[in-house]
């Protein structure tokens, strides 16, 4: 059932677009060669061009261009050969140019879906609007002396793009789901960071609520959302807002709105009536931006594998489920670690120690996959090691987390321990000997008719061994001596 809320006229359908703002991965400004490099000490990274110097022209950035039609690319979204740039005159402060040099009526790429995947399974598409190059603002300081504000302009002229949904989201977990999928594309493809904390990424939230079948109602704008779990609580405290308003008989105005997650409420930021009248016009500095199907089709043709496709590929390639396949590809890191270890072994024993056994020592030892102690190659080796009988299942927990702790390599381990898995028939027949000369008492039960204790008798048999025996010739054996 999709998310609704229940008010005393009836139940409410929100209604949620997404306007995502993700900074482009490039070394340089969208117009400029200033650095682009986070945590640079205040305006030390700011060129003539970004300061709004008289007379400093813009110069487009070509690999920032290439950027977003990778993104387009990437989100199943048409790029259009032709896209021109525009001023937004506003005035804030930390806008030294009065304007933003943004697209307006022709962007860079046009619309296009992304599929989302929600808790209970299903899967739903999200259309894109559009998506077009901006410049960033600077960035204001407000807590640096108690009478004054400082402006850095380190980010002043940071390439954005502005990734804008259609209004087709439905509940805060389908915003999350998309949030998530939209930075796990944008890092697959390498066009951003998707670090939300730095602000490489962030949202603005258009909210407003309909009752079913009725056509859309005033909606409001969550300014600057810096988290996926903000965006999901914003939306309901929006939702819920709006709902009290209209079941009182008020009306919603149209404004942007910030959201408070302390408090959990939305607060007014600007009015409609307030609001900057944003005017644009074609940039006179800057010509139409025209590209070449040629180089497109080129950028096209060196996409890396995507989330999705990747996902479906390791089903069928290493007979995975396709939930383990999602654990696997959400971050490209761990997808290219499980294939080195998987390839040319079995993928279902591959997954297991991946997503098990490693996830819990990086957890413990405060590792990411980047960082892991143990490499892919090494574990695959240790892999190879239960294939071949040289260690079984048990053994292998040991020789891992020796592995975890020193480094060494899987073969090197089980020299250093003696861990090798007996497999010698003559001392797995002495160990069976023994235990059921210590235990005659089960072994008459057993024949009597108890063949559950049959189990008893491995675990014994694997005790006598210190856990070496290989367990399938430890069964073989014990059938033979058990019902001989």
């Amino acid at each position: 059932m999709s998310y609704v809320i229940e008010g005393q006229t009836g139940l409410w359908e929100i209604v949620v677009g997404l306007e995502v703002h993700a900074q482009v991965i490039s070394h340089s400004k969208l117009f400029s060669g200033a650095s682009t490099t986070f945590g640079g000490d205040p305006n030390t990274q700011v060129s003539l061009v970004d300061a709004a110097f008289p007379g400093m022209l813009p110069v487009i950035n070509h690999t920032c261009v290439a950027q977003a039609i990778r993104t387009g690319l990437g989100l199943n979204a048409q790029i259009n050969l032709t896209s021109r740039f525009d001023r937004k005159n506003y005035f804030y402060a930390d806008l030294p140019q009065g304007y933003q040099i943004s697209q307006f009526e022709h962007p860079i790429v046009g619309t296009g879906t992304i599929s989302i995947e929600l808790a209970n399974g299903e899967t739903r598409s999200i259309g894109i609007t559009r998506l077009h190059l901006e410049q960033d603002a600077g960035k204001l300081l407000h807590d640096q002396d108690p009478t004054k504000s400082f402006v850095d302009l380190n980010r002043a002229g940071v390439a954005l793009m502005e990734i804008v949904s259609e209004p087709d989201i439905r509940a805060p977990e389908e915003a999350g789901a998309y949030l998530r999928k939209l930075r796990q594309i944008l890092r697959y493809l390498g066009t951003c960071d998707g670090n939300m904390e730095e602000g490489s990424m962030r949202a603005d939230v258009n909210v407003s609520v309909r009752k079913a079948g009725e056509p859309f109602r005033t909606r409001c704008e969550i300014k600057n959302v810096n988290s996926i779990r903000f965006v999901m609580q914003a939306i309901e405290a929006e939702a819920a807002r709006q709902v009290e308003i209209w079941e009182n008989g008020g009306t919603v105005d149209q404004e942007t709105r910030l959201f408070d997650h302390t408090k959990g409420e939305t607060r007014t930021m600007r009015s409609k009536e307030d609001a900057h009248d944003y005017r644009y016009f074609p940039d006179p500095d800057l010509l139409p931006l025209v590209l070449e199907q040629d180089w497109v089709d080129s950028l096209r043709a060196a996409l890396p594998e995507l989330p999705d496709a990747k996902r479906a590929r390791f089903q069928q390639e290493y007979g995975i489920t396709f939930y383990d396949a999602g654990v696997l590809v959400a971050e490209q890191a761990v997808a290219d670690y499980y294939e080195t270890v998987a390839r040319g072994r079995d993928g279902k024993l591959a997954v297991s120690w991946v997503t098990g056994d490693l996830f819990a020592a990086l957890n413990r030892t405060s590792n990411t996959i980047e960082t892991s102690p143990v490499s892919a190659a090494s574990l695959g080796k240790m892999l190879d090691l239960i294939a071949d009988g040289t260690i079984n299942g048990k053994i292998a927990k040991e020789v891992f987390e020796d592995m975890v702790e020193t480094g060494e390599a899987p073969e090197a381990i089980v020299e250093r321990k003696g861990l090798r898995q007996v497999t010698d028939t003559g001392a797995i027949d002495a160990a069976i000997t023994s235990v059921l000369d210590k235990n005659a008492d089960k072994l008459a039960e057993y024949r009597s008719g108890k063949d559950k204790l049959f189990g008893f008798f491995v675990g014994q048999v694997m005790k006598e061994t210190k856990g070496k025996a290989n367990p399938a010739l430890v069964n073989e054996a014990l059938q033979a001596r058990l019902n001989g």
